[in-house]
């Protein structure tokens, strides 16, 4: 029979737990705090995400149903929802944005050698905003229209392994191109985007980083060509052009060169063109990149749809980014256990089981691979067989 910890704990154990108090301690987070730590709210919180919680009075209750393994759980105070409420109200949301970004780190190194749908030795990242929708009576300082109150959640998503390397939060007031003044930009590496990106002086900035971007082209684009590269039609690919901006505000931001790549998507009957300013790809390649970035538009729908960051438990902007920020936290920590445990399930099968398994006493492992020690007849091979005899008869 299995002794050890909850399940609960063990997969808090895979926290970094200096990385946090030292991310706790830069902020001030416990300063006059004499019972419910930033560890306790961050451990409430957690749990809420991986139980799938709908409101602080649901935290509380469950919670106090269990509160004798709340010891054990790590969770050293008592848990109330007017205490839950107030750290998540004064706490400062960069402990836990800083603590995030740490873990990103972390799983960024187990999945770095994860394959491409695409042959490619280079980083790709597929760029992307998206709203999570907010009532303004409820939510006043997130206005943004007369009766709309969105929050807008900007991503860089690596592909190898779906980890977002970037996040920033902001109104629903901020556009989303403004979001490539402040992108850390990687030498070698790709970026993926939808042409609502499309502004050529933020592009050149890319091409002046020495990295390369793949992005749609919008309809009424002025440009010159200055040559024809040959093409294999059967792919589906119907020109490949090296180009000149023509306009002069155009031509200002971005002076050199473009590659522009006609793409004819059969299962779509659509006809698509993409501008990028590497010349050494095959333009199949260019367009089979493009394709990439519908993985950040999955990765949208899977954290909508697997962690709270719909429903929120305040209503302050500092509660809503707390919570945002520990979701996100949660589903690294489980991605790191899925590579370090060797896992094969998905992370949505993994939440699953940890979601109504949190309060057992069962090894993560075995709980997560489905094997069944009890029929295990190798468990105790130091044992001796009393049916055998050891005499030499």
């Amino acid at each position: 029979m299995y002794t050890g910890p909850l399940v609960f704990t063990q997969v808090m154990d895979f926290m970094p737990l200096k990385t946090f108090l030292r991310c706790v301690e830069r902020h001030r987070g416990n300063f006059g705090v004499k019972n419910f730590t930033c560890l306790d709210q961050f451990r409430t919180m957690a749990f809420a995400q991986l139980t799938y919680r709908e409101s602080l009075r649901d935290i509380e209750a469950c919670l106090l149903a269990q509160s004798r393994k709340l010891y054990h759980m790590g969770i050293r105070s008592k848990v109330s929802r007017s205490t839950l409420a107030e750290a998540n109200e004064m706490r400062d949301w960069h402990i836990y944005a800083d603590f995030a970004y740490h873990l990103i780190g972390i799983a960024r190194k187990l999945y770095q050698k994860e394959p491409l749908a695409v042959e490619l030795k280079n980083t790709v990242y597929a760029l992307d905003a998206t709203t999570i929708d907010l009532c303004l009576s409820i939510f006043p300082w997130a206005h943004f229209r007369e009766t709309k109150g969105p929050v807008r959640l900007h991503t860089l998503l690596d592909l190898r392994g779906n980890i977002p390397s970037f996040i920033h939060i902001t109104d629903g007031k901020i556009h989303e191109v403004n979001v490539l003044d402040i992108l850390p930009l990687e030498a070698g590496a790709f970026y993926i985007m939808d042409r609502g990106y499309l502004d050529f002086s933020r592009l050149h900035a890319i091409t002046r980083a020495s990295a390369f971007f793949v992005i749609r082209a919008k309809s009424n684009l002025k440009s010159r060509r200055i040559y024809s590269h040959p093409v294999d039609k059967p792919s589906g690919v119907v020109c490949d052009q090296s180009i000149l901006l023509t306009v002069p505000k155009s031509v200002g931001d971005y002076p050199d060169k473009l590659r522009r790549v006609r793409y004819y998507d059969a299962e779509t009957d659509k006809s698509l063109v993409f501008l990028t300013n590497n010349f050494l790809l095959p333009a199949f390649t260019i367009a089979q990149l493009y394709k990439q970035r519908w993985q950040v538009e999955l990765f949208f729908k899977w954290i909508k749809q697997n962690l709270r960051i719909k429903s929120f438990y305040g209503t302050s902007e500092n509660a809503v980014k707390t919570q945002i920020w520990i979701a996100i936290a949660v589903y690294l920590l489980v991605a790191i256990i899925r590579k370090r445990l060797n896992i094969q399930e998905s992370l949505y099968t993994i939440l699953q089981v940890l979601s109504v398994s949190v309060f057992e006493k069962t090894s993560l492992y075995q709980l997560l691979t489905f094997y069944d020690y009890t029929n295990d007849m190798d468990s105790n091979v130091n044992q001796l067989n009393l049916f055998t005899d050891y005499s030499g008869r």
